[in-house]
């Protein structure tokens, strides 16, 4: 077993941009801690035998959550599986809930990680996002923060419409000026129900574009390889032994259990995922039932995702376990279909591996679909 990942579903209000599950009503959230500790005492008996890695808690947003609160589903997790003697434990936290007497509350927790939404440092970035929090608080919770913790992520998003290259490295370089060793950084996205979807439909606001997130990408990769970080997944830079260890695990295809609504699991040959919904978890917890649905994965099915999350990461596709764990076919057909990608200079074979090459990069996912064997079976 890898990790546990605890879905907070709760946000003060919601960003523009976001698609995951959350409500923005905290009625019910000393109800729901509780739920999800006893999701935590139901699931145990998956991970018989399985040492716990890492904790995350995702969200939503954690941080709206007390330290209590925080604290009680740790010991939950510390109560029912077996933990690993120095695990990485993350909270997702949003600026505004990181005073600095909260970040004392935090540091004297078992988290050691905190993962710090911040998106951008400009003031009308994230009006048009709708962030709960402002440039100045920000920057004055990176200022503590770094006091008290070592291991820190941050996120960023480029590609906004209207972001000058000049601006984007300004981002880029106040991120740094603070020292952290972790940025995990996505280009703006309009999912189809949200409500920067609906702006853009309406003539608020401008539509993203590729070409400009293209260029973004190019000086995130640039600036941040300059400043000693690598470049590990193809939207996270780590420094040297600041790597995620909870997604690494994930690209690297370990087991891990998703508690709480909308959260997902997999255990290296199904995956299964809970209802997004508040009230029907509560009542099918309160229920002693798990409410969630499991999908077998097929052998195409655990191809295709080794092919995304390889190619995503430095690690790249083995071509030798494609064959031992897949079947000769699956190389066969590989091969094949990775020969224009070769030719254009997008992706490269080193030792036997296959990664995408710098001009590759940014186009990771659209190459990679291209790989996809669909009803091989």
């Amino acid at each position: 077993m890898s990790g546990i990942y605890i879905h907070i579903p709760f946000c003060k209000q919601a960003c523009h941009y976001c698609d995951f599950h959350f409500s923005t009503s905290m009625k019910k959230a000393a109800e729901m801690v509780l739920a999800l500790a006893k999701e935590i005492q139901m699931r145990k008996i998956e991970s018989e035998n399985e040492v716990i890695e890492t904790i995350y808690f995702g969200g939503g947003t954690p941080s709206v959550l007390t330290s209590e609160e925080i604290n009680f589903l740790i010991e939950e997790v510390y109560k029912n599986y077996k933990v690993a003697e120095n695990p990485e434990i993350t909270l997702e936290a949003n600026p505004d809930d990181l005073s600095e007497e909260r970040i004392i509350e935090l540091s004297k927790s078992k988290i050691n990680r905190l993962s710090i939404g911040i998106q951008s440092f400009f003031e009308d970035d994230l009006k048009m996002m709708n962030r709960a929090h402002n440039s100045a608080e920000a920057k004055k919770c990176l200022e503590f923060v770094t006091q008290y913790f070592d291991n820190i992520s941050l996120d960023l998003i480029y590609g906004i419409p209207g972001m000058s290259n000049e601006k984007w490295k300004q981002n880029i370089e106040t991120a740094l000026s603070f020292g952290i060793p972790h940025i995990s950084s996505y280009a703006l996205t309009v999912e189809p129900k949200t409500a920067l979807n609906k702006l853009i439909q309406t003539g608020k606001i401008a539509a993203p574009k590729d070409e400009l997130a293209q260029e973004h990408f190019m000086i995130l990769v640039e600036t941040l390889e300059a400043n000693g970080f690598i470049h590990y997944e193809l939207s996270n830079f780590g420094k040297k032994n600041y790597f995620s260890k909870n997604n690494s695990a994930y690209w690297l295809g370990k087991k891990y259990i998703g508690i709480g609504p909308s959260a997902h699991s997999y255990n290296g040959i199904s995956r299964s995922w809970n209802v997004s919904n508040n009230p029907i978890y509560l009542k099918s917890i309160q229920e002693d039932k798990l409410p969630n649905e499991t999908e077998i994965l097929s052998v195409a099915d655990r191809y295709n995702e080794y092919i995304m999350t390889g190619l995503r990461t430095i690690w790249g596709v083995c071509l030798q376990r494609i064959e031992e764990e897949f079947g000769k076919a699956y190389l066969d057909y590989l091969n094949k279909q990775t020969k224009k990608f070769l030719d254009d200079d997008l992706l490269f074979i080193e030792s036997g591996i296959l990664k995408p090459t710098s001009k590759g990069k940014f186009l990771t996912d659209g190459i990679a679909s291209d790989l996809f064997w669909v009803n091989l079976e």
